[in-house]
Parts: structure tokens; sequence; C-alpha cells
């Protein structure tokens, strides 16, 4: 029986959560299960995050049952099992091109029958508590979800044959990435990415995956939820903060009178 962040990935509903690139206070989790996020994307392939960053803030989801998904900063092995014992609820992987690939990355994440993951026990994944060692690989097995970046043409080509992996639980497309991969960096309106995302919309479809993608608005994350996409991360972090201290200040300066800051 799915269990966990992987049984909310399999709801064909909205899940809407945000990303988490630059602040690692304690109260983050909280904070953003107040605001009314159902997840947090923690990354960190872009961020300055390791892995003692990684296994705090995770004790801070935890403790707001606010299930991570996390972005290694790559497909090694030892960067997928770092990241499961710290105690990530799902890892997404980058530039994932076949199911080969896949198929690989899902047997690292997975304790036997089903892969090949290092065991350690009683340690954060298993929230340091005793118990039988079979229903603690099973739980693991169960709860813990994969997520397939699509973002380089290759991956948009073999996307059906990736969705159709055993374990994989869902897809992502990483815009920007694929753009470039593409040959039309930052050209979300061309015919050629209009095209890569229906074919994994396509896929994820025909295989009954989640799929999401990061959005800068709700009126973006609304259009894209209309054409499939379900697991929609509203922004991030920094960008939130931006966004609203720079509506206030300039608010601030308006109301009183005052000019933009030199």
């Amino acid at each position: 029986m799915t269990t966990g962040f992987r049984a909310m990935l399999a709801e064909r509903r909205l899940k809407a959560g945000t990303s988490v690139f630059e602040f690692d206070a304690p109260g983050i989790g909280h904070i953003l299960k107040s605001c009314g996020a159902e997840f947090m994307f923690l990354d960190m392939e872009h961020s300055g995050f390791g892995i003692d960053t990684l296994k705090r803030m995770l004790r801070y989801c935890e403790a707001a049952d606010l299930p991570a998904l996390v972005r290694p900063p790559s497909k090694a092995v030892h960067h997928i099992a770092r990241a499961l014992d710290a105690g990530a609820s799902g890892l997404m992987l980058p530039m994932v091109a076949d199911a080969d690939e896949a198929r690989a990355i899902v047997r690292a994440m997975k304790y036997e029958p089903g892969g090949a993951r290092g065991v350690a026990l009683g340690i954060a994944h298993d929230r340091y508590r005793p118990g039988p060692v079979t229903d603690k690989l099973n739980a693991a097995n169960e709860g813990t979800a994969m997520v397939a970046l699509i973002e380089t043409a290759d991956g948009v080509r073999n996307v059906d044959e990736i969705a159709a992996v055993e374990g994989l639980d869902g897809l992502w497309v990483g815009h920007f990435d694929l753009s470039c991969s593409l040959g039309i960096p930052g050209q979300f309106d061309h015919p050629d990415f209009v095209a890569a995302n229906d074919k994994v919309i396509a896929a994820a479809k025909a295989h009954g995956k989640a799929l999401g993608r990061l959005v800068n608005s709700a009126d973006e994350g609304a259009s894209w939820f209309a054409r499939g996409f379900d697991l929609i991360c509203y922004s991030g972090d920094l960008w939130l903060l931006q966004e609203a201290l720079g509506s206030g200040l300039t608010a601030l300066r308006e109301s009183c009178g005052e000019g933009a800051a030199g």
C-alpha cells in the first residue's frame, strides 16, 4: 500500500507547495505549512545547501508535518543515499534522459527486494526509532517518492518510456533547462517548447503519474493546472521575499510622498 508523500502524489488533484533555495531558518517548515503549502521543494543543485543543512531542514519539516521533495546535487548514488538517509520524503532527480536511467535511480532509492539501497536503521530517515527491520524497509519503499526531472531533449524524446518505469511517481518539467536543451533559451512560447510540454503532459496522463513544475504566479499555475500539471510549486523563498518587500517599500514611499530610493 502506497503511503506518505507517494500517496499524495498518486492523488489526481492540485498539490500546491513552494520552493526553498536560500533560507534555512528553524521556523521554515511551520511558516510554509501555516501558509497552506502541502510540500516543500528543497533544492541542493542550485543552492548552497549541503548535507548538514539538509539534515537540519528536514527536521524542521518533520516538526511541521510538511513533506520535503529534495533535489540532490546530482543523480550519483551517494547523493541519492545521503538525501534519503537524512529523511527526504521524496527525491527529484535532475536531467533524467531515458528509462534505463530512471530504473537505476529507482533501484538506488529502494531497499530489497525492489532495489539496492544501502541499509542504515535507527538514524534520521526512520526518526531514530527501533523496530522490526522488515517493517522499516517496507515503510521506506512505500513512502519515499521518486520524481524525474524532464529538462533535456533526450528526456522529452524518451518521456513515455520514463513515465512507464515502475517505482517512478511523477514527472517534473525543468522549463529553463529544457528550453536551453532545445536550442531556444527562455522561449517558452516557441512551438518546439510547446510541443515538448505536450509530450510530457501526455506521458504523465497515460501512465497516471503526477506532473509538476515551478510557476511564478497564481494565474500561471492555474493555466498549467488546466493543461494537466497537478504538482504546482509556487515561486520560492528568495523571490517571494523580494516581491513582497519591493512592493511594500514602494507603497510605503508613495504613501509618504517620497520617490524611489536613490
